[in-house]
C-alpha cells in the first residue's frame, strides 16, 4: 500500500456504487447498514481504521459520481451544481467479509451514528442510515488508513467518542497481539457498547457521558487521570475536534509525547 502523508492510501481506488442488502438498529444510537454487490469486488480490506468517503443520492433520488480518481476528484465534485451534488461523509469499515451473511458476498458493514443537530434533526447520513432499505445505492470512494504506529512504540492508546468507536473496535481487531493497549471510549449511553474479544493485554474502557456534559470532555478526563504504561508509545485518537486536539495537547504538553507519536483527527466540530 501506499504511504501519502499521514494517511496509508489503497494502491488503486475507484468510486464503487454498492447497494444495501441490511439495516439493523444495534443499540439505541448506532444503526449497521451492510453493504453488497458485485461493486464490492473491487474494494481491498486493509483493516484498522480504514475509512471511506460516502456520497449520498440528491433529493431526486439519482447518484452522480465524479468520473476523475486522481487529486482531481475534489475539483470536479465541487464544480457540480448545488441541486447534482451528492452529500459527502466520512466513514469508517465496522466489518467486510469475503462470503455474505445476506448473500453471496462481500460484504461490508458500515455503524452510522443516529446524532441530532443543534435543531434537533438527523444529519443527512444519520438520516439516510434509518431509513435505508434493501436495493438502495450509495456511492464509497476509499481513503486508507491513518493508524500509523512508529517502530519504537512499545504500547498504544487509542481515544475517541463515539463516532470514533468503529475505528477503535477495527484497530483493536488488526493490532497485533503482544502490543499492550490502552482504549478509551465516550458514549452517550452505556447500552451503545458492542461486544469485543480483547487480548490479555488490552483493557478497554467504556465511559458513559452523563447528560448535559459536552462531547468528549469524559473521555479527555478518564485520560488525564490515567495511569498509563511507561516508555514510547502511540496513541491515536478521533471524534469530536475538542477531544481530538485536547488528547494530542495533553499527551505531548503534558505527558512527553513527541508530535509524530500521535495521530489526532477531528471528525466534526
Amino acid at each position: 500500500m501506499a504511504k501519502d502523508g499521514k494517511y496509508r492510501k489503497p494502491e488503486r481506488r475507484e468510486f464503487l456504487v454498492p447497494h444495501v442488502v441490511a439495516r439493523k438498529q444495534i443499540s439505541p444510537h448506532f444503526v449497521r447498514v451492510t453493504l453488497g454487490g458485485e461493486a464490492l469486488k473491487s474494494f481491498v480490506p486493509m483493516g484498522y481504521d480504514q475509512w471511506f468517503r460516502v456520497f449520498l443520492p440528491t433529493a431526486d433520488g439519482v447518484l452522480r459520481l465524479p468520473r476523475r480518481t486522481n487529486g482531481l476528484w475534489v475539483a470536479e465534485y465541487l464544480l457540480m451544481s448545488k441541486d447534482t451534488r451528492p452529500i459527502g461523509r466520512n466513514y469508517t469499515v465496522r466489518h467486510h467479509r469475503t462470503e455474505g451473511l445476506y448473500g453471496e458476498g462481500p460484504e461490508l458493514d458500515v455503524d452510522f451514528v443516529l446524532h441530532e443537530d443543534a435543531d434537533g434533526t438527523l444529519g443527512p447520513a444519520s438520516a439516510w442510515a434509518r431509513d435505508a432499505s434493501p436495493g438502495d445505492e450509495i456511492g464509497i470512494f476509499d481513503e486508507g488508513v491513518t493508524f500509523l504506529p512508529p517502530p519504537r512504540a512499545t504500547w498504544h492508546l487509542l481515544v475517541g467518542d463515539e463516532s470514533a468507536l468503529p475505528a477503535v473496535l477495527g484497530i483493536l481487531a488488526s493490532s497485533p497481539d503482544d502490543v499492550p493497549t490502552e482504549a478509551y471510549v465516550e458514549l452517550p449511553d452505556a447500552r451503545d457498547a458492542q461486544p469485543v474479544d480483547t487480548r490479555p493485554n488490552t483493557t478497554l474502557h467504556w465511559l458513559t457521558r452523563p447528560p448535559g456534559t459536552p462531547v468528549g470532555d469524559t473521555a479527555l478526563a478518564a485520560v488525564r487521570a490515567a495511569t498509563l504504561p511507561d516508555g514510547p508509545g502511540y496513541a491515536w485518537t478521533a471524534g469530536g475536534q475538542r477531544l481530538a486536539t485536547g488528547i494530542r495537547r495533553h499527551l505531548v504538553t503534558d505527558r512527553g509525547f513527541p508530535k509524530d507519536a500521535v495521530t489526532f483527527t477531528g471528525y466534526w466540530r
